[in-house]
């Protein structure tokens, strides 16, 4: 009687090589049609050609330290220039020996905002964490109560930048919040006025607004009351920015389904409980990234307060080249400024990223 084999199945073969790992990925995403495969030779051969060049400036034959007169025979950028100018951009004309001050307060705001992106924070810790920042910022800075005091007119750099954005962030979206729900409100007295502001604030550029608010605004003003021109400015930038904000948001609110606020109604809910417990939190998280994305314009938008001669981060790295000892170094200033501008940015639009993965957050 013969033996009866035992059958044995034959390993399965490992997937082709272009159908699995980066061959794959080169294949779906840059040589998937003749058209795409060209492209794709296109960039390669400007890469080729604009990268090394762009190293060899940046990098290579870059001079770091030094002062004045370092870099005149140099092939490569003059990073030293920016490490000679950093405390003008980073705080402006501030008094040298008082610069620990707006540096503290730098480091205060490093601190918010870490704990803001971390989300560990409760809402309501949060809520009184920014107006305390705000205040020892501005006596820090600013002086009185035991510092010396500083003109406004002495802040600048990058310092005055972040500033602006902050308060103007943090202002101006709970305002367009209110603008968007005074808008579709039901009374009309008050839809008119919320209307009429809006349309009127995006019928004309920032440019206008600032020259409003620092060179008209005092003429309107009893001779006896002066408002520093700083804040006149950070009003208008606040006003502007509420009325795009008012328009992103209304489109949330557009989105809720009206059978939700018959539920909600159903169940006992007050009108302004609807709002504030069903309707906003919805409409808020709808339109996240294009309110992240008017929270990044307005960071940029700060950048034109050079026009009614404000001196931010964009101002004093202009200024600085100017020196007569650092003449001819502009790219670099500016290649600095849009290094920082890109990381702020970024660092903006990660944190709206994530806020969108994360799920209803419960804690208060």
């Amino acid at each position: 009687m013969s033996e009866i084999k035992t059958f044995v199945p034959t390993p399965d073969s490992p997937p082709p090589l272009t159908s699995t790992g980066v061959l794959r990925w080169l294949r779906d995403n840059l040589f998937s049609s003749w058209f795409n495969s060209l492209l794709t030779l296109l960039a390669l051969a400007l890469l080729v050609r604009v990268v090394p060049p762009l190293v060899s400036w940046a990098l290579v034959h870059a001079v770091w330290t030094g002062g004045p007169g370092v870099c005149d025979d140099a092939s490569g950028a003059c990073w030293a220039f920016i490490a000679a100018k950093a405390r003008v951009m980073l705080i402006g004309t501030y008094p040298p020996e008082l610069a620990w001050r707006p540096l503290a307060a730098g480091a205060l705001l490093a601190g918010v905002v870490a704990a803001t992106v971390s989300g560990r924070c409760k809402k309501r810790v949060l809520t009184g964490l920014w107006p305390v920042f705000f205040a020892a910022a501005l006596w820090l800075v600013g002086g009185g109560a035991g510092l010396e005091t500083v003109d406004q007119s002495r802040w600048g750099g990058l310092m005055l930048s972040l500033g602006l954005a902050a308060v103007g962030i943090l202002v101006s979206v709970p305002l367009g919040i209110l603008l968007a729900l005074g808008r579709r409100s039901g009374m009309g007295g008050v839809s008119a006025v919320c209307i009429g502001f809006i349309e009127l604030v995006r019928g004309v550029p920032l440019i206008t607004i600032l020259f409003m608010a620092s060179v008209m605004m005092p003429l309107f003003l009893p001779p006896n009351f002066q408002i520093n021109n700083l804040l006149r400015v950070q009003v208008g930038i606040i006003l502007f920015s509420s009325a795009y904000i008012a328009e992103v948001v209304r489109g949330g609110l557009q989105a809720i389904p009206k059978g939700q606020i018959d539920a909600a109604k159903a169940l006992g809910l007050s009108p302004w409980m609807v709002t504030v417990f069903v309707v906003l939190p919805q409409a808020v998280r709808h339109v996240l990234p294009a309110l992240i994305g008017r929270c990044i314009a307005l960071f940029k938008d700060t950048s034109l307060v050079i026009i009614v001669g404000l001196l931010d981060f964009l101002g004093m790295a202009k200024a600085a080249s100017q020196d007569q000892l650092w003449l001819g170094h502009e790219v670099e200033g500016y290649v600095f400024c849009a290094a920082v501008y890109w990381v702020i940015c970024f660092g903006m639009s990660r944190y709206g990223r994530s806020l969108e993965k994360r799920g209803p957050q419960t804690n208060r």
